[in-house]
């Protein structure tokens, strides 16, 4: 017999059991599945004193003022279109998180009504100490509205290597460098991803421990930390 059968002889015979069922009515939603990530940034100011403070992210969306900056975040600082939220209609699963330390130009975000520059290289031991003190210093929370979940250290949550760099130079006939291999890798939801559904509100906390030390003066400090996931979205298609 050919896969379509022989005339006058049907596919489907007594004893093989019921025709699969065929449902009429036509399909009202479909569903709709891809990756996606969510960022948002801190800025700490040169100077700031960051020892027993918390500090909240993912709770200014572009284009408006918060979290440590005085100009308004941009694309590259957050991805948010509405503070704490996950947007309308999608639910969305988390299953990795990433944090990256990048310097500033200048001490502050704003220094004579010009931006500073989110690029530095760490090239410096000022600079160095202070990416190590947010590193060891500093931990990950999720903090819903009642609730504060514990994630990790800064330093166990990497961005693909994060830092990278040595630096050796003489003061006063004494060398001082020290090499630095960057943050761990992303930190992953192996087993159970945290689920956001849609709508719900949402942050995550940057802590910092009692011996947190100050942020150098010359050079502010941006922590980013992006959220890995998975999203679904129902589309209406019908009535």
């Amino acid at each position: 017999m050919s896969m379509y059968g022989v005339p006058g002889v049907a596919l489907v015979q007594e004893g093989m059991g019921q025709i699969p069922p065929v449902p009429f009515q036509t399909p009202q939603n479909i569903f709709r599945f891809g990756e996606q990530t969510l960022w948002s940034t801190l800025f700490l100011t040169g100077g700031s004193i960051v020892a027993n403070s918390t500090n909240r992210i993912f709770s200014t969306p572009v284009g408006q003022v918060g979290q440590g900056f005085t100009a308004a975040l941009s694309i590259a600082e957050t991805n948010l279109k509405e503070g704490g939220r996950v947007p309308a209609g999608v639910a969305y699963d988390v299953f990795g998180i990433a944090s990256e330390l990048v310097s500033d130009s200048q001490a502050n975000d704003v220094a004579n009504n010009v931006l500073g520059t989110l690029a530095t290289a760490t090239s410096s031991v000022a600079l160095i100490s202070d990416a190590l003190n947010v590193q060891h210093n500093g931990v990950l929370s999720w903090d819903f509205t009642q609730t504060t979940v514990d994630i990790c250290p800064v330093i166990l949550a990497g961005a693909g290597g994060g830092l990278f760099g040595a630096l050796a130079s003489t003061l006063n006939n004494v060398n001082v460098g020290h090499m630095n291999n960057g943050n761990g890798h992303i930190w992953m939801y192996r087993k159970h991803p945290v689920a956001l559904p849609g709508n719900s509100t949402f942050s995550i906390v940057v802590r910092f421990g009692s011996r947190a030390a100050t942020i150098s003066n010359g050079n502010g400090l941006s922590v980013r930390v992006t959220l890995l996931g998975y999203y679904k979205n129902v589309i209406e298609i019908g009535n």
